[in-house]
């Protein structure tokens, strides 16, 4: 039997826009609560997101934003990130979702790469200050004028600001609501009626193997029947309360959380504005949450915490774990201890939308930790051999490809990437190697590409290898992820310094520190003076995982206490 399946379904696939399935939430579970921001003390039931979000759709509209036009938004989890989705797939924009964790020199490439005329920023994210740098980068915000002129981001038109401060020259969250009330309901009504289902309304950066982060092109089909599909395989109803501890710049928040909460009348609980564990078991206690989403190390920090027992748990039922391999442990603890009996694993990658598989509520346990379940409903796969590109039989390792609704529209401006990632057929390449077993399971068992996945941040080894190449005392790197027992794995630099030169690991860390995002930054560096190599001179990059490993004793890791 060939490595093959498609995963057939009952239920047909959704033929709405976003905006035209908030409308249906509205209509159906009007009085019933969307949206709760513990840390904003913020509190949404579906008739006022949707006209909250009508208000913030109408303000784009008088701001000159167009179909297809590019609006970012570069924030923590808050209301506003929701409001904002919703509202630039109202007027047929497309979204832009820009990591907080950015520093300038990643910023500005998104913004320019992406094209976007507006922006919506929060004024800052723990250590990032976000005016500082948007003031570096255009110091024409220094002077009084709309809209925007900066040379160094020409398509940029207006900075939109979270809460009611304009400095410097942008527009305060609360006047850009009001904006929206010299535009008609009819006016909004009108763009609508011109958008399709299959018009682009995400761009999401990935990091893949080529440096610079790729902007995976996403469509109201991709992701509304996505976060749909999610939400069925987790058996949600209006009842549902999804906590949501995950990033919404990351598809695992701003689709698996909310799109799929907007297909089925759950409620989207927002702990804080960043993981923090005690917050995220409080909003669980608070409000009686009945599913929770996090990578293993979220849940690892939950289950250590020192007041996990003073908290009531046992209204969760579900959730998601993704973006690392879950040890066995971690999947018991979370299902007795934090009392999610269904809890699933789910797998893909932002170019599909992002699930492909996702394992049931009822696999056993050995089934859900050993492997990432089986194939969505409407969703192809096959296990190809890289080299003929022929089908595997199952059992055996290949290269995992997928094709169907989910598949990205392109990275956008970059018709080359795309094309050497989506083949003619539509199939989509995702570089990982996976094995399928005769009753169609798929387990992940490694990876083609040259990417390291930290606590479900996907990295560029080539990225942090062309930063560091800046530094005038490098005259070779080469970046590897090695394992981590919190995060699955951690950036290990290996530094070969030009002749006569001397450094100290802090100095290169205090290089990295506020020019790339943190988790970029190595945690590890090892100076050398050669790279092991094949005869033909071919870097050996797992030569260099293995040295590390023994030399860093991470052979010997736990990465689960005993609860």
């Amino acid at each position: 039997m060939l490595s093959y399946v498609h995963g057939s379904g009952t239920t047909p696939l959704l033929g709405d826009t976003i905006g035209a399935s908030l409308d249906r939430a509205a209509a159906l579970f009007g009085a019933r609560d969307a949206l709760l921001s513990c840390h904003q003390s913020l509190r949404y039931t579906y008739r006022q997101l949707r006209d909250e979000v009508s208000r913030a759709a109408r303000a784009l509209l008088a701001l000159g934003v167009a179909r297809g036009d590019r609006v970012g938004i570069w924030s923590p989890n808050a209301a506003e990130w929701v409001i904002t989705q919703y509202a630039a797939a109202r007027v047929g924009a497309i979204l832009v979702n820009i990591n907080p964790a950015y520093r300038l020199r990643e910023l500005e490439y998104a913004l320019n790469q992406s094209g976007l005329s507006v922006l919506v920023a929060a004024r800052r994210f723990r250590s990032g200050d976000f005016v500082a740098m948007l003031s570096e980068l255009m110091p024409e915000l220094a002077i009084s004028h709309r809209p925007l002129i900066a040379a160094r981001v020409p398509s940029l038109r207006h900075v939109i600001y979270l809460g009611d401060d304009a400095r410097p020259d942008g527009i305060p969250w609360t006047e850009f609501l009001g904006l929206g009330d010299d535009v008609t309901e009819a006016a909004l009504s009108a763009r609508e009626s011109i958008l399709q289902f299959d018009d682009p309304v995400s761009i999401q950066y990935t990091s893949g193997t080529t440096g610079r982060p790729k902007g995976a092109a996403l469509s109201h089909h991709n992701i509304l029947n996505n976060g749909f599909f999610v939400g069925e395989a987790l058996r949600y109803t209006a009842d549902d309360r999804i906590c949501v501890p995950v990033p919404f710049y990351h598809c695992f928040g701003c689709v698996l959380a909310n799109l799929a909460a907007l297909t089925h009348g759950a409620a989207l609980v927002l702990p804080a504005e960043a993981f923090d564990a005690e917050a995220t078991l409080r909003a669980v206690d608070t409000h009686r949450c009945t599913s929770i989403y996090g990578v293993p190390t979220m849940f690892i920090a939950a289950l250590n915490h020192p007041s996990f027992g003073s908290f009531r748990l046992d209204s969760l039922r579900t959730g998601i774990i993704a973006g690392a391999p879950c040890p066995i442990e971690v999947m018991r603890q979370v299902m007795d201890r934090m009392h999610c009996p269904e809890m699933t694993i789910g797998y893909g990658m932002t170019e599909t939308s992002p699930v492909s598989f996702q394992s049931a509520p009822d696999d056993p346990i050995e089934v859900r930790v050993s492997s990432v379940g089986r194939v969505h409903p409407h969703v192809e796969c096959k296990i190809i051999d890289p080299t003929s590109g022929a089908i595997v039989p199952r059992g055996t390792p290949g290269e995992l490809c997928t094709r169907g609704y989910l598949v990205m529209l392109g990275y956008w401006n970059d018709p080359d990437g795309t094309a050497a990632t989506v083949d003619t057929a539509r199939w989509m390449h995702t570089g990982d190697l996976a094995v399928m077993s005769d009753e169609g399971y798929v387990n992940i068992s490694g990876r083609m590409k040259d990417v390291i996945i930290r606590g479900g941040e996907n990295i560029s080894p080539r990225e942090i290898e062309e930063f560091l190449y800046t530094h005038p005392k490098i005259g070779e790197v080469q970046v590897i992820g090695v394992p981590d027992p919190t995060y699955g794995e951690a950036v290990c630099a290996w530094v070969r310094l030009r002749d006569g030169e001397v450094a100290t690991e802090e100095e290169l860390k205090e290089f990295c520190r506020g020019a790339i995002a943190a988790f970029k930054i190595p945690r590890y560096l090892k100076f050398t003076i050669e790279f092991p190599t094949t005869v033909t001179g071919k870097v050996q990059k797992f030569r260099m995982r293995q040295i590390s490993i023994e030399e860093l004793g991470l052979h010997r890791t736990n990465p689960v206490a005993a609860g």
